[in-house]
């Protein structure tokens, strides 16, 4: 007889991770289930990607989007975060990676599993290793088109929790710009309600059209109501609406889509494809009121104007002050004043003069012009050139500099324009200027008792 012992393995889990099984041997809710078991999420998943990537380096991965931003998602930007675990050989490594997912994704959410990677190393040399260049690569490329591929309802969902982190995206990963701005979806003047893509816009485009129309504001009544985008309507060019703070930032990252450039509104060197016929009455015109331009520039404003010019983007305004090609629009003016560092010597906003654009159709326009011929000294012309430059500045989007300037010209254009006597002072009736008397003090008497101060007990 010998004695043999045998050994007998008895399978207790014959269940795959869900990562490792095929796509289509899972159901919805085996990823809704695992969603939450690691996630610690209670609601669904938004959408999900379930994909195995094959080259450098294969692994299985699957990335989920969660249904609602996490409540200090924009305060803690930029810090480290745990939503990616990492497995290798189905052995869980870490989820403290810094560099798995790029900031402005740092809210997806998922696994992945590579038997490519090294396991009896430290995190840190695993930080290091050029393989998980190429899966953050991957990663992102999958994350992307997971986003693209959306039903347009859970996209407007999306977007309305998340769409700051894809401008964020636009501004800082070059090299996704283009399929991070398909994502992209604003306001414009072809639709009251619903938000429009670039492509749906440049689909949308006039013939000829070479740029994509942006106006940009603090609401999108302050955009329609713009001097500078009235003439763009009129011809029927479509606008889009930045009412977001981060969305001029956002475009100024975006040379082009599709070939087509951005043209900011309310800059100069606005091209409207004027035909020749206009061009012709432009120029007659301009040689009327060519030394009104000049009195303009050098003698009545020439603190904060560059230069004054005729427009033709104006149709119901007088005026409008346009930026330079590469300065501050308004609202980016008024962005960059409102920051902390702009006042605290970290930053200067730089005071930089604009361009006077002036409507020579409009009444008040012309009959500055008649004000200058018949006088160049008229003081009643500099005050309403005065006047039609602050209204300009505040429709604009710009700040007044000196408001107690403005507030004395307003009063004398009130004045003449209800026959009120400029010499006409404010008359205070006089019982409000007497002054109250202080009561006369009593002199005490001989036979008034005067009281007499007792010692104090001295502690």
């Amino acid at each position: 007889m010998v004695d043999k012992t045998v050994y007998d393995w008895e399978v207790m889990n014959d269940n795959k991770p869900i990562w490792l099984r095929s796509p289509k041997e899972v159901e919805d809710a085996d990823y809704v289930a695992f969603y939450k078991s690691f996630s610690k999420d209670s609601d669904e998943p938004l959408a999900h990607v379930h994909f195995t990537a094959e080259g450098e380096v294969t692994f299985k991965s699957i990335l989920f989007v969660p249904k609602t931003a996490a409540h200090d998602l924009y305060q803690d930007y930029g810090k480290a975060v745990d939503n990616i675990k990492m497995y290798v050989k189905r052995v869980f490594i870490t989820d403290d990676f810094e560099e798995m997912m790029p900031k402005y994704l740092a809210f997806i959410k998922g696994v992945v599993d590579s038997d490519d990677l090294p396991l009896n190393v430290s995190r840190e040399t695993l930080q290091q290793n050029k393989l998980l260049r190429v899966i953050k690569k991957k990663l992102v490329r999958k994350a992307l088109d997971m986003l693209k591929k959306m039903s347009a309802e859970d996209f407007k969902k999306f977007y309305k929790e998340f769409g700051t982190n894809i401008k964020l995206g636009v501004m800082e990963d070059h090299s996704n710009r283009n399929r991070l701005a398909k994502l992209l979806r604003w306001q414009s003047s072809n639709s009251d309600d619903e938000m429009t893509s670039l492509e749906g816009y440049v689909e949308r485009m006039k013939e000829k059209q070479d740029h994509i129309y942006f106006m940009s504001g603090t609401t999108r009544t302050e955009c329609e109501k713009s001097p500078f985008v009235e003439k763009l309507l009129k011809k029927g060019y479509e606008v889009i609406y930045l009412v977001d703070p981060i969305d001029e930032y956002c475009v100024q990252n975006l040379p082009e889509f599709e070939g087509k450039k951005f043209q900011n509104a309310a800059k100069e060197n606005l091209n409207l494809q004027d035909n020749e016929k206009v061009k012709e009455t432009m120029e007659k015109l301009g040689r009327d009121y060519d030394t009104m331009l000049n009195w303009l520039k050098e003698k009545v404003l020439t603190s904060g104007i560059d230069k004054a010019i005729l427009s033709t983007r104006l149709v119901e305004s007088p005026c409008a002050l346009v930026a330079s090609q590469y300065g501050y629009s308004g609202n980016m003016e008024r962005i960059m004043q409102s920051q902390a560092y702009a006042k605290s010597g970290g930053q200067d906003v730089p005071n930089q003069k604009k361009i006077l654009e002036l409507n020579p159709f409009h009444p008040l326009v012309q009959e500055m012009n008649k004000l200058y011929k018949s006088d160049e000294e008229s003081e009643q012309a500099k005050d309403l050139a005065h006047a039609l430059y602050d209204t300009a500045m505040l429709r604009s989007g710009y700040s007044l500099k000196d408001t107690v300037a403005f507030s004395e010209r307003m009063d004398k254009l009130l004045r003449k324009s209800y026959s009120i006597d400029m010499s006409a002072k404010v008359e205070i009736p006089a019982e409000f200027e007497e002054e109250e008397k202080p009561a006369e003090e009593v002199p005490a008497s001989e036979d008034t008792p005067v009281s007499e101060e007792k010692p104090k007990d001295e502690l």
